[in-house]
């Protein structure tokens, strides 16, 4: 699902949009299949009971079926659907929750540095944290990235799209300054 036209800006575009990445949905499919594996084993043992409490107990089998599917599966995956890691052209977005939204924008401006880290296990699953620096205290922390090294490097992209930005020409200079660190060229020292 894209992220809507409407709630952005005028000739802004949406660069990056994410969900964070699957494998936080392992152990609640796994615990799906157990929960399901299970209740089926105790409603066969169960119509084995005498009457009355063979019905009791496959309700109640039922019930408790059903309180650890919506806990453990159905939960983390409204939680996974709702959270959203979006770029644009202007700024990065992040917003989660379904009955307590949450949300952060950061203008691309104001980003100082953008890292990545991911483990052994992140880079089998092609996913990984993406730290962004900006103005705030601390650096803030998106988990499960998908890509997180092509998020990384589309964000960078995005805040230094031109790395003469920072040079406007004065009055005497019309050129672009050369890139720092390097000598001009004809001046080099031999």
């Amino acid at each position: 699902m894209a992220y809507p036209d409407d709630l952005l800006s005028e000739n802004e575009h949406v660069v990056v949009h994410s969900h964070p990445h699957f494998k936080m949905l392992i152990f609640p499919f796994l615990a799906l299949i157990v929960t399901l594996g299970v209740g089926i084993w105790l409603a066969v043992i169960a119509k084995d009971a005498t009457a009355p409490w063979d019905l009791i107990s496959e309700i109640a089998i039922a019930a408790v079926g059903l309180g650890l599917v919506v806990w453990l599966f159905l939960a983390p995956f409204v939680r996974w659907r709702t959270t959203h890691f979006i770029v644009t052209t202007d700024r990065l977005i992040a917003r989660e929750g379904v009955l307590k939204r949450t949300g952060i924008d950061i203008p691309l401006s104001r980003i100082n540095s953008v890292q990545f880290e991911h483990g052994l296990l992140d880079r089998v699953f092609g996913c990984g944290t993406l730290v962004i620096e900006s103005a705030s205290d601390e650096p803030l922390k998106f988990d499960d990235i998908p890509k997180v090294e092509r998020v990384h490097t589309v964000i960078y992209r995005e805040v230094n799209d031109n790395p003469y930005d920072d040079f406007a020409p004065g009055p005497q200079q019309t050129e672009p300054l050369p890139p720092q660190g390097h000598p001009p060229r004809g001046n080099r020292r031999r």
